[in-house]
């Protein structure tokens, strides 16, 4: 297994979470809410690398406004690092940040990207993967995805074609990528899946350090300076210092455009442990207790002859009569109610909010 004293792990927590509206607000975003587990996302995202990867060499990477309570959740003297960034710019730009982090402190070192959002389940599978797929980074120059094997043709996610088999470590196998694919419609990915070649893009990465920045520097030569730069920081404060004055000129664009639908020494690992990425109301559903109309429950909730509904009750009743199919909400005193079919939109209602003044301290 790769050596502890190369192995770091970035948590990418940056994300608004607006999908997860009025529960998850700007102040507030889903990965530091108990939404599935018992415990915030951020904390399941640290307590999964237990092990593996000790907690002075996890970094979160976060908006520089979620920095303090972050650090209030970890708990005081916690030596897991928290980086905020001055403004988004999506992950490549976070990424580099990350890698010049574990850079300054080992520049042999091998990290994985992970994310605040994921919900991952049999957790012994999740960290042989890995623990294999750092072992082989540290020996390997490659740049490594792991997918998850499907389990319905989603088009939720997008794919990953495997090729040939690279290597066997143990029981997981690490294939050579052939390429990636946009999220498809429902026909398109039930032929990937009749293939048996497809795994879905779960965002989670493995590399050394050295062989990260070669491809920054291959495909975007101005992070890759950024991140020799920032490296040289003598300091932390320096190093934030640094991240102020150069991330809002920072190109906005995520590694898979960035980097990994370009380079060529790729490979993935199909992971069969159970995920899901809980992007909205409705993929918070299988997580929830249901009662025996499968409305999906977490607070205090009454229902009476309703079916298949989810309902969140933060700090009060909420009662439903004679409806289906519904998302329901209620935290921070406001309500949002909507049909399953259109929880993809509460993005849009937050954007007609956010041009009312009078609504600033809801978002």
């Amino acid at each position: 297994m790769a050596k502890r004293a190369q192995a770091y792990a970035v948590i990418m927590a940056g994300g608004k979470g607006e999908r997860f509206w009025p529960l998850s607000t700007a102040r507030r975003p889903k990965q530091l809410l108990d939404l599935a587990g018992g415990k915030p996302l951020i904390l399941q995202s640290v307590d999964r690398l237990a092990g593996l990867v000790p907690p002075e060499r996890i970094l979160i990477v976060t908006n520089e406004s979620l920095v303090e309570p972050i650090r209030a959740l970890l708990g005081q003297g916690s030596p897991v690092g928290v980086l905020g960034e001055p403004v988004g710019r999506d992950t490549a730009a976070a990424i580099a940040a990350g890698a010049a982090w574990i850079r300054r402190r080992d520049p042999e070192a091998v990290f994985c990207v992970l994310t605040a959002d994921h919900v991952i389940g049999d957790l012994p599978a999740f960290r042989e993967v890995l623990s294999r797929g750092l072992d082989l980074c540290a020996r390997h120059d490659v740049l490594m995805t792991i997918g998850i094997a499907p389990t319905e043709p989603s088009s939720a996610y997008g794919y990953i074609e495997a090729g040939d088999l690279w290597q066997k470590s143990g029981d997981v196998e690490f294939f050579r990528v052939r390429r990636f694919v946009e999220k498809p419609d429902v026909e398109t990915a039930r032929g990937y899946l009749a293939t048996g070649r497809y795994v879905w893009n779960s965002g989670m990465f493995v590399w050394s350090v050295r062989t990260i920045h070669k491809a920054f520097a291959e495909f975007r030569p101005a992070l890759a300076e950024k991140i020799e730069a920032w490296s040289a920081c003598a300091n932390e404060a320096e190093f934030q210092a640094a991240l102020e004055r150069d991330f809002p000129a920072l190109e906005k664009i995520s590694i898979d455009y960035a980097v990994m639908e370009q380079a060529r020494n790729l490979v993935v690992c199909k992971g069969t442990f159970a995920w899901d990425d809980v992007g909205s109301w409705p993929a918070l559903e299988s997580h929830l207790p249901k009662d025996g109309q499968g409305n999906a429950m977490k607070g205090d909730v009454e229902a009476l002859d309703s079916a298949r509904n989810i309902v969140v009750s933060d700090g009060r009743l909420t009662a439903l009569v004679g409806v289906d199919d519904l998302v329901v909400v209620q935290a921070a005193g406001v309500t949002l109610v909507c049909s399953k079919a259109r929880s993809q939109d509460i993005k849009a209602l937050l954007a007609k909010l956010q041009t009312q003044k009078q609504r600033e301290t809801i978002l």
